[in-house]
């Protein structure tokens, strides 16, 4: 894969793909500006080659083909601004590849830079339209694909745009390289011990990525809502607690796997339980073998965080994927912050998957301790899969 350093790409116009899909509060205001951040340095490279830059990203997910001024990239290009300190203005194109995208474009000179409008607003987006990625393509000289949070999707600003370019015209980003570089590396040539966290709700979502993961690390920690479905499979009882009844054979298949392969696997030992999915219910700590009929567990208890601390102990690598419980509700969310401060704390290389993973250790304060925090959860989670990301095998051929 090329890299953005391995082209040419001084005066001309250069199209990046970027992950500007931040979250933002019911007042619209962003509230973690992490992605946006992680493409100042590609962004940068090209205005100190007086390239004319146009970006695009997508946001949320609006209904195609119709514009929602909730969805708008207006406040990312203001965002942008300011991270970028630069004097220029960024043009807001009012569309996507419409008569204001294509006149704002026309007029650009070299240091330009050019946001368009949510590509989402477009259906050919989602559908990985060659014609749409035409009128994108239209746009530039250079291909750069730098939003590696969404190269799972075959999408047009990921897949079908880069068939338009030949292999001296398109090219990674910085922030792309680095995602792939730290993933392939940990994952074929880890430093043993290497302990692997899994959490999240269900275990459907990462059953592949736990077999994966198997063959390659000496310790996995289960949390979150899936640690039920082992639980279950062990044979206690879970009361309401988050079950994947169908899986429960699959989850039998991981255990004893992890065993024939010598990997040593930890599920939670205690859970805080409630009666009911809020705030307001009680909530009591159990072992999780007494949770009672009617009762869920919603996080793992002090006793499981006392003990995968000690797991962690002399771990040298360590991947992070899922919280250990319903983090977003202030009651239940003791447990993942604990977690990332475990993490935080060791001496290991430290990587954390995207999305609620990276959540967690933003509102922990330990994103600066870890060693990685990667900019995409699905993505991430595909790799450790071992599956081909669509949006980098097209920038291969």
């Amino acid at each position: 894969m090329r890299t953005i350093k391995d082209l040419d790409i001084d005066g001309k116009r250069v199209f990046i793909r970027c992950d500007f899909n931040v979250p933002k509060d019911e007042f619209g205001n962003i509230t973690d500006d992490r992605r946006i951040r992680a493409a100042l340095q590609t962004i940068r490279y090209c205005i100190d080659r007086d390239c004319k830059i146009i970006l695009a990203s997508h946001f949320e997910r609006p209904e195609p083909g119709k514009y929602e001024e909730k969805f708008s990239l207006k406040p990312i290009a203001k965002r942008l601004h300011t991270l970028l300190k630069i004097k220029q203005d960024i043009f807001m194109a009012e569309d996507v590849v419409g008569d204001d995208a294509k006149a704002k474009a026309a007029q650009m000179e070299a240091g330009d830079i050019l946001l368009l409008e949510n590509l989402r607003f477009e259906a050919g987006e989602t559908t990985d339209d060659i014609e749409f990625a035409k009128e994108l393509a239209s746009f530039a000289d250079i291909y750069i694909n730098d939003a590696f949070g969404a190269c799972h999707r075959k999408h047009a600003s990921i897949h079908a745009i880069a068939s338009l370019f030949d292999k001296e015209h398109k090219a990674a980003g910085f922030l792309l390289t680095k995602e792939v570089n730290f993933f392939s590396k940990v994952l074929d040539n880890p430093v043993r011990p290497f302990v692997a966290v899994v959490g999240g709700s269900k275990v459907s979502g990462k059953l592949e990525a736990l077999r994966q993961l198997l063959d390659k690390v000496d310790k996995i920690i289960i949390g979150g809502g899936m640690a039920f479905t082992f639980l279950k499979a062990q044979g206690y009882e879970i009361g309401n607690s988050l079950l994947e009844e169908d899986l429960l054979d699959e989850a039998r298949t991981v255990m004893i796997k992890a065993r024939k392969k010598g990997v040593k696997f930890y599920l939670p030992v205690d859970v805080v339980c409630s009666a009911e999915f809020s705030e307001e219910g009680i909530a009591k700590y159990l072992p999780a073998q007494e949770i009672p009929e009617g009762w869920m567990g919603l996080d793992i208890g002090p006793a499981s965080s006392r003990l995968f601390r000690e797991v962690l102990h002399d771990a040298q690598t360590i991947i992070w994927n899922g919280p250990m419980g319903v983090y977003e509700m202030d009651k239940f969310s003791k447990g993942s912050l604990k977690m990332s401060h475990d993490i935080a704390d060791t001496h290991a290389t430290t990587i954390v998957g995207g999305g609620d993973t990276a959540d967690v250790a933003q509102r922990a304060g330990d994103v600066d301790e870890m060693t990685f925090v990667s900019t995409g959860g699905g993505a991430s989670l595909k790799l450790i899969e071992g599956k081909k990301l669509p949006g980098i095998e097209a920038l291969k051929v």
